[in-house]
């Protein structure tokens, strides 16, 4: 059987593989972000999160760690710390399970059947038990202000650059633009 260090790179690869954006955090294979998409046909439809995975020295003998970086409204997610409950991640993972199965099952699975039973978010388990309709209206309020495509790669201070360069791309660089696609006068 292969090591837990080959395992953890042909899972990681096999996840950049899948069209996931995957972002080192260090010069290890052990922690890294991943931008996932919310489920279609779920509330969180259209939203982006950042996920931050941590993959201990035994992986995959033992479970990753998940959390959300960016704020979701969901019952069995810390809505301060973004840790997730989820049964499959925290106490039944098996090595059968990879990294993709997290992206593309586990989580989907989470956000489309959340468990208002076992929360980490008691408000949100006891709206979406009351009012299902309000409590999916909050989710939604939430990918709008959170989750958002254009803000899962940048913190506030690189969106207000990007559009700052965005603005001066607009009108200095399109004249100098044309000029040069346009070649020098002719005399």
């Amino acid at each position: 059987m292969s090591s837990p260090s080959k395992r953890r790179e042909m899972d990681l690869m096999k996840l950049m593989m899948s069209d996931y954006k995957v972002d080192m955090i260090n010069d290890g294979m052990k922690e890294f972000y991943v931008h996932f998409n919310g489920p279609n046909e779920s509330p969180y439809h259209g939203g982006v999160w950042k996920i931050r995975v941590e993959l201990p020295d035994n992986y995959p003998y033992k479970s990753p760690s998940i959390g959300f970086v960016n704020k979701i409204y969901h019952p069995n997610v810390d809505e301060m710390s973004g840790s997730v409950c989820l049964d499959v991640i925290n106490q039944t993972w098996s090595p059968m399970f990879d990294l993709v199965n997290v992206f593309e099952v586990f989580l989907p699975q989470l956000l489309l059947y959340p468990n208002p039973s076992d929360p980490l978010n008691g408000e949100a388990a006891a709206l979406m038990m009351r009012d299902r309709t309000a409590y999916e209206q909050r989710v939604k309020e939430y990918c709008q202000k959170y989750a958002k495509p254009e803000d899962v790669g940048a913190t506030p201070d690189e969106n207000m650059s990007m559009s700052e360069d965005d603005d001066e791309m607009s009108e200095d660089e399109y004249d100098s633009a044309d000029d040069a696609v346009a070649g020098p006068v002719d005399p």
